[in-house]
């Protein structure tokens, strides 16, 4: 009896729709708190030993998620001078356009790095 000591490997369309939901599940912020950070977090750890392409993936979103920390903590102390009212805006705008960005990139095949993401993973 043969043994089988790999999963067979993942078909392109099939490692295309979890990159699409890797980047688009940190949308579920939206729906419920901490969602747009614990769902993509766990499809990264979950798929990538499955689909080693889900791993670039995975990092380029949770050096997304670390830099969005970073600009909205940097906005919350620049509210003490007014200024960061008018800032917080761009990183709240980016956390929308971004994850669809990257989604539809991820459909096609191409893994896109966030502009103005720190690379940390």
């Amino acid at each position: 009896m043969p043994e089988f000591s790999e999963t067979p490997p993942a078909s392109e369309n099939h490692v295309r729709h979890w990159a699409m939901a890797l980047h688009l599940s940190q949308l579920a912020h939206y729906l419920v708190p901490l969602g747009g950070i614990v769902a993509p977090i766990v499809i990264w750890q979950v798929q990538k030993d499955q689909m080693p392409e889900i791993d670039q993936h995975g990092r380029i979103v949770a050096n997304w998620l670390v830099s969005l920390l970073i600009y909205l903590t940097l906005c919350a102390v620049l509210f003490l001078v007014v200024i960061g009212f008018f800032l917080i805006w761009i990183p709240l705008a980016l956390s929308l356009i971004y994850p669809i960005i990257g989604g539809i990139k991820a459909s096609q095949g191409e893994a896109w790095h966030y502009p103005g993401s720190f690379r940390f993973f």
